[in-house]
């Protein structure tokens, strides 16, 4: 399957989530902090180059691909790398410089749920969310194990894999999936004329 038709899959997939987080986030009123961008600065976050592929896809077609990569290669933090924090000193306030583009664990992470080992729904997200809206967090929880829509975790990453299984299933360390992901569109435009309608960006 093409670049063009990977990406407008994925990007599709995304849609569907925003619309089914704003439900979500219109019936419990849960909500980020405005400014906050602490989940952004953990060091451990994973992901796959697929949903990512959108973000590699805009470089390319700007002509950035291969800075970014160059700069992606001499990175030696594992903080992502499109995170921008608003101060040098708090790294926990700023926002993602991509934000159009951020990944399906940008997009997952507070309004999404995973089974527990009880069996039952539990929203995955932060402590701030959890201890600074806990009345909320908490009927949120309830609802949810009581039939409330919430987008599930496992059932987009497994929806993600079968449009391209071998990105879809590739979880690393965040930089190195943003990475991959302009890896495969460079190698992939490397013997392949430009999607119509665009010039030759390369």
């Amino acid at each position: 399957m093409s670049i063009e038709k990977r990406v407008l899959q994925v990007e599709a997939l995304f849609s569907k989530l925003e619309l089914e987080i704003t439900s979500f986030q219109n019936h419990t009123k849960l909500s980020c902090v405005a400014g906050c961008g602490k989940c952004c600065t953990n060091p451990e976050i994973d992901a796959s180059p697929l949903e990512f592929l959108p973000w590699a896809f805009h470089l390319y077609l700007n002509g950035n691909a291969q800075q970014i990569l160059i700069e992606l290669q001499k990175n030696k933090s594992s903080i992502c790398y499109i995170y921008s924090p608003l101060y040098v000193i708090d790294k926990n306030s700023g926002s993602c410089s991509a934000y159009k583009y951020r990944g399906l664990i940008c997009r997952l992470f507070g309004y999404g749920a995973n089974k527990d080992k009880y069996g039952q729904f539990r929203l995955t997200t932060c402590k701030i969310i959890k201890e600074g809206q806990k009345e909320a967090f908490d009927k949120s929880n309830e609802a949810i194990n009581n039939g409330l829509p919430v987008p599930i975790f496992t059932d987009y990453y497994m929806n993600l894999s079968q449009i391209d299984f071998r990105l879809g299933n590739q979880i690393v360390p965040i930089n190195r999936a943003l990475q991959f992901a302009i890896e495969e569109v460079l190698q992939y435009y490397s013997y392949r004329p430009m999607p119509n309608g665009y010039p030759n960006c390369a």
